[in-house]
């Protein structure tokens, strides 16, 4: 992989026709130290944010030794890129042979569930010849909780309701070897409230059901930052998540677990576009909604972006995106701050685009190829470097947006 020292380098030696990646190692390799040195329990990367074998080996060697997955898929990947690393399949709905295969074939002994069906399809598939069950399984039943301090729901599709929480808990207490409760908030949570109002209905799910828990399991929602999205200091996050896990009846015996996905691997990725076309205040670019631009066309994301092209005058102002393809729904609204006076064959930098970014590109219409090459610059912001200013003094303090 090619190297340089940032975009506008990559600009001036190449420049390239087609959109450039920018990866910073050392930027993953900081966010992944940053929560195994401070985050009060286990930390599992959410390969569905960014499955590219090279950050996967960074996260690795910076000290990221579990790996949420969910997908057999990612499954094969994960253990084909890291033989020793520890899987654990969060999905709530898998087939039954992608869960023979993940424990029979790559050692996954993890597994993830809210429904009474899932745990007799978990109990089978992982049985051996003779029909005896598996006694070594860690199964985390998922609660549904509230996903209102986050900017993404994920409230609606996975989690058993906490009415309906105890027989579940209950019945799965009686086949696994360790019992585990996870949740996810939403992703991109704005506050550390989220995790207090999940942990909650943890508590409450643990009294009704009067097992003994063996994992906690408070998922990801751990936020990046992005232009309109200052979230608190992530030690904030992790002072509230362990005073309320320490108020648990099972904090005694159980083990504390989170899965980021974004706030690992937000900062690993930037990318360099090139301006095709002006008109008035819309940008015709060469990627967009079904490229790494997704979430900026469909949920309506403001990455932070600048101009690689010098003399567009001091004046700023707000433009929107048309992407490649012939679709009209190649559209990002932004605003995305630029110089007034860009036009076309200037290239634009956009930033923050290691999290969802890569995993969600396609080639639809023909586009969707990328040069990938390494910076080493710092990335356009982060939570990890010292520097960023604080929306609010950072003293563990839970405030709601």
């Amino acid at each position: 992989m090619q190297h340089y020292p940032d975009a506008l380098s990559v600009v001036r030696a190449l420049a390239p026709d087609e959109p450039v990646i920018l990866n910073r190692p050392h930027a993953a390799a900081r966010a992944a130290r940053f929560f195994t040195e401070k985050f009060p329990g286990q930390s599992l990367y959410a390969v569905k944010a960014n499955p590219s074998p090279d950050l996967l080996k960074v996260l690795w060697e910076a000290g990221v030794t579990h790996y949420d997955v969910a997908s057999i898929a990612e499954v094969r990947q994960v253990r084909s890129a890291l033989p020793e690393a520890v899987l654990c399949f969060m999905h709530p709905v898998k087939t039954r042979s992608a869960i023979a295969e993940a424990y029979k074939v790559h050692g996954v002994r993890v597994f993830s569930l809210d429904t009474q069906e899932e745990l007799e399809k978990i109990v089978a598939a992982t049985a051996d010849e003779a029909g005896n069950p598996a006694t070594d399984l860690s199964l985390c039943v998922r609660l549904r909780v509230s996903s209102d301090y986050s900017e993404l729901s994920l409230a609606a599709k996975f989690g058993v309701d906490l009415a309906d929480a105890a027989p579940l808990l209950q019945a799965t207490r009686q086949v696994a070897d360790a019992l585990g409760i996870c949740f996810h908030v939403g992703s991109q949570a704005m506050t550390p409230f989220a995790y207090v109002q999940a942990m909650e209905r943890v508590r409450a799910a643990i009294v009704d059901a009067s097992v003994t828990v063996d994992i906690v399991d408070v998922g990801g929602g751990f936020p990046s930052v992005y232009p309109g999205m200052e979230p608190p200091p992530l030690e904030d996050y992790f002072g509230v998540i362990h005073r309320a896990f320490e108020s648990l009846p099972v904090s005694y015996s159980s083990e504390l677990w989170c899965e980021p996905g974004r706030a690992l691997c937000a900062e690993y990725n930037s990318m360099i576009v090139r301006v095709e076309k002006r008109r008035g205040d819309e940008l015709y670019i060469n990627d967009g909604a079904y490229g790494a631009l997704y979430d900026a066309a469909h949920v309506g994301w403001r990455f932070p972006v600048r101009c690689l092209s010098e003399g567009r005058g001091e004046g700023e102002e707000g433009f929107s995106f048309y992407g490649p393809t012939c679709d009209d729904a190649d559209f990002m609204e932004g605003p995305f701050m630029l110089p007034a006076g860009i036009k076309a064959g200037d290239y634009i930098e956009v930033g923050m685009l290691g999290a969802y970014g890569a995993a969600m590109k396609t080639a639809f219409n023909g586009f969707g190829s990328a040069t990938a090459i390494e910076a080493s610059d710092e990335p356009m912001a982060s939570l990890y470097r010292g520097d960023r200013s604080d929306p609010r003094q950072s003293d563990n303090v839970v405030s709601l947006r």
